[in-house]
């Protein structure tokens, strides 16, 4: 397996700069640097190493190579069948099923997605990397999960979301008739006091905002489109919930457990810049089939059929 290495012809723009001045405009990180100069990497000028003092010049190929990722020996690798929708050298996006975590936890200690990208990069990765999520989802919510496939790239995302800048849409099969198509839902949540998971709207949490549009009114219950402007722990979940209409299959927050088993939660679209390209990448996912089976039986109900 190689080094993770990146590339940059010198422009007239940037030169006269010297190495580091330039490798932080390119967001490359003061740790990364550190161990770009002292755990196995490397900086070269047309093939000749040196170090950030240098001056660039218009027209010279910096090169720089980042160590060896150290893996988390505490994960184990499980060859399990993962649903990758991309991937590229940089990222992975992955629709994940229902009834899988997208990291181990105490309760479920295997089986998750983390696990199975541990076997996927040792087994079929061209550099040795650890595991990077970028994005979480529940373990009942299924739907697309965003991974970077390298450190760099997970720190480039991590701008990103600190700018909002990755976006991700929900449809989800929640109780009762809403009385408005489209709306905001602006309630602070926090964690309850009288549980380590569970979640409330409570006056001294952090500020959360869900926007929703109907998108079909069945029988008790609705399909709903669901966008984030903040991303608390369960906030679709406790927002819907809050305003009296829980997710069917929510156990948690109240929803119904009649139809389906698990919250009926997708996240079905997601959007972002790549990382190392700053092209605008985007992909949709349809529902899966409990929830598809779900729509069917509701909307039988509905016409009375």
């Amino acid at each position: 397996m190689s080094n993770f290495t990146l590339e940059w012809v010198i422009s007239n723009e940037d030169a006269g700069k010297d190495i580091k001045t330039f490798l932080s405009k390119e967001h490359i990180s003061r740790r990364a640097l550190t161990d770009i100069k002292f755990a196995g990497g490397y900086i070269s000028v047309n093939g000749k190493e040196q170090n950030v003092r240098y001056f660039l010049n218009e027209g010279e190929k910096l090169e720089i190579a980042f160590p060896p990722e150290p893996v988390n020996p505490h994960l184990k690798q499980e060859h399990i069948q993962l649903d990758i929708f991309y991937e590229d050298r940089d990222i992975i996006v992955i629709n994940k099923p229902p009834y899988m975590s997208t990291i181990p936890s105490r309760e479920h200690p295997s089986g998750s997605v983390a696990n199975a990208l541990a076997y996927y990069n040792e087994h079929h990765g061209s550099m040795k990397a650890a595991v990077h999520i970028a994005t979480r989802l529940d373990r009942n919510t299924s739907g697309l999960l965003l991974v970077a496939k390298h450190r760099h790239a997970h720190h480039l995302f991590g701008l990103q979301q600190g700018e909002s800048k990755i976006h991700r849409a929900y449809e989800g099969i929640a109780a009762g008739r809403f009385e408005n198509k489209n709306a905001e839902i602006d309630a602070p949540i926090g964690r309850k006091q009288t549980s380590i998971i569970e979640r409330e709207v409570r006056e001294d949490g952090k500020r959360a905002v869900t926007f929703y549009e109907v998108k079909k009114q069945l029988k008790g219950a609705v399909l709903v489109k669901l966008k984030l402007e903040t991303g608390r722990t369960h906030q679709i979940r406790v927002h819907l919930s809050h305003i009296g209409h829980p997710l069917l299959g929510d156990e948690l927050y109240g929803g119904p457990m009649e139809s389906i088993k698990r919250q009926a939660l997708h996240c079905s679209e997601l959007a972002f810049l790549h990382p190392l390209t700053r092209k605008e990448m985007f992909f949709k996912a349809p529902l899966p089939q409990d929830m598809q089976m779900l729509l069917k039986e509701l909307d039988i109900v509905d016409k009375g059929k």
